[in-house]
């Protein structure tokens, strides 16, 4: 093990990245435990070159980002053939990790997730980074139940070197969005679609996208509309399955175009869940350093944490010909009701005669009840006047 690099000691080995190992250091100056990302740089020279200077200006334009959601990064250099990042050092599991252990999470608790990670990559996007590798592998959970995306800056850096010394197509094939796939610029909208075969994976226990080989899986990333969520898993709310079906949508415009969109839209989801269900138990791992955590007894779903509203409810997308007539159906006339489905071409909801017998019978009960007040009045003015 590697026991300096730049004024850093390294304490531990951490575990292998994509690009390098990853250690626990202290940094002596300011008496500081860090986490300490190294990239090897051992290329042909003209390709280390080109690779190096990408290096610094994806590390330094992943340095000015600062969100609750979104791992700090403190410092970069190089020794010798090694660059690095120094980064915070977070006492967490990465959700790959669960995933891979099959824990079984609630509904809200996915969504809590989720939307954590979308609240972060919004913050980015907004900056112009986009992260280009969202997985399980660079989502961590740590200790006081908040969630931090890891690897912003260096995603990119990744594909440029395999791509260099392979010509092939980079990224992790079962996350890839299908612009990725084709090899087309993307952007903030590829993030979502990530993130999106993300959250179908944590609500199914399975990925939406699958195959023997990695030509097998991109063809399903072109092709396959994958099954409703709740058909694999029922404890799925049916807003959700439009929300999934939404950011894996195939076409960059048919999908959610802001990641803000799509955590105002898990939050409004996780409203609708029964609020038995909105704070979830502890999550328990093993504390094993960088790969362990035990969350807090608050649990994942603190309410009065929520960085974004949930008052903001659905976006736009979801307004549909269905949810408006069931709407009019609750408020109107019947003769308006079967207008507005002849002219939406929706059948009439089937709970409609029902709701409308029950507000009738509300409406008998009130008037009926002013009646006898009216009376009691005037029965009680008649008393005082003969007296």
């Amino acid at each position: 093990m590697i026991k300096q690099l730049g004024r850093y000691e390294m304490l531990s080995e951490l575990g292998q990245g994509a690009m390098g190992v990853v250690y626990k250091a202290r940094d002596p100056l300011i008496d500081r435990v860090v986490a300490i990302k190294t990239i090897n740089l051992g290329l042909a020279l003209d390709e280390k070159e080109e690779y190096e200077g990408r290096f610094y200006q994806e590390a330094r334009a992943a340095g000015r980002l600062n969100h609750p959601n979104i791992v700090t990064i403190y410092d970069v250099g190089k020794s010798g053939n090694i660059a690095y990042i120094a980064m915070e050092f977070l006492q967490g599991s990465e959700l790959r990790d669960l995933l891979r252990e099959k824990q079984s999470m609630p509904v809200a608790q996915i969504v809590d997730i989720v939307a954590q990670v979308a609240e972060g990559l919004a913050y980015a996007h907004q900056h112009g980074i986009v992260h280009r590798d969202i997985k399980p592998s660079n989502i961590m959970l740590v200790l006081d139940g908040r969630i931090k995306i890891t690897d912003f800056g260096i995603a990119r850096m990744a594909s440029s070197a395999v791509h260099t010394q392979t010509g092939m197509v980079l990224g992790s094939p079962k996350y890839m969005s299908p612009e990725q796939v084709l090899g087309k610029t993307i952007d903030r909208r590829s993030d979502i679609f990530s993130l999106g075969v993300m959250l179908y994976e944590m609500l199914t226990g399975s990925s939406p996208f699958v195959g023997e080989n990695v030509n097998a899986i991109m063809y399903q990333t072109l092709n396959l509309v994958p099954p409703a969520p709740n058909t694999l898993n029922p404890e799925v709310p049916e807003m959700l399955n439009f929300i999934v079906a939404k950011a894996l949508a195939k076409g960059v415009e048919d999908r959610y175009q802001n990641a803000l969109d799509l955590a105002r839209d898990l939050r409004a989801c996780r409203d609708t869940l029964p609020r038995s269900e909105r704070r979830t138990p502890p999550v328990s791992v093993d504390k094993t350093g960088l790969g362990g955590i035990a969350i807090g007894e608050k649990g994942m779903m603190a309410d009065k944490d929520d960085p974004v509203p949930s008052t903001l409810g659905l976006s736009r997308a979801f307004d549909s010909s269905e949810a408006t007539l069931r709407l009019a159906a609750l408020t109107g006339d019947q003769a308006d009701v079967d207008e507005l489905s002849k002219t939406l071409k929706v059948a009439t909801p089937r709970v409609e005669a029902s709701v409308r017998t029950d507000r009738v019978e509300e409406e008998s009960a009130g008037k009926f009840k002013l009646l006898i007040l009216v009376l009691v009045v005037l029965v009680l003015a008649v008393a005082i006047y003969l007296r």
